[in-house]
């Protein structure tokens, strides 16, 4: 029985897989830094940085709005396959299941989203292309 209105919901799951997938940018660009697994880095190393400075704003107003319409999300429990979480809103609570390959699709799907807007997204200066 769903307890939390859909706005509520929306923002509160939107919000804590959001926090997932900024965690796995963080993870990415310290690996990326560390390791270099490419022959040129910085161009990936600025699109994970750019990404993350985005996805670290959005997240922010996404927690403000969360404070203000008192909604909290929180792990309460972790197994092999599914991870459940407690959704609390202006009293109400409601536990949710997700089995951990459906988490790791919403993550990947947030990532997929951030990294389109980041590369089909105007550029604030149009620059010469290298004449070589």
């Amino acid at each position: 029985m769903r307890y939390l209105e859909e706005h509520e919901w929306n923002l509160a799951s939107r919000f804590l897989f959001m926090s997932m997938a900024l965690r796995v940018i963080k993870h990415d660009l310290a690996q990326l830094q560390q390791n270099a697994p490419f022959k040129i880095n910085e161009p990936y190393i600025t699109l994970l940085k750019q990404i993350e400075k985005k996805a670290t704003a959005e997240r922010r107003d996404l927690q403000q709005q969360m404070y203000k319409e008192k909604i909290q999300v929180m792990t309460v429990e972790k197994k092999d396959s599914f991870t459940t979480y407690l959704f609390t809103c202006k009293g109400r609570e409601e536990k949710r299941n997700y089995f951990n390959p459906a988490i790791r699709k919403k993550v990947e799907t947030i990532l997929n989203e951030w990294i389109l807007n980041e590369t089909e997204s105007p550029q604030s200066e149009k620059k010469e292309p290298l004449s070589l």
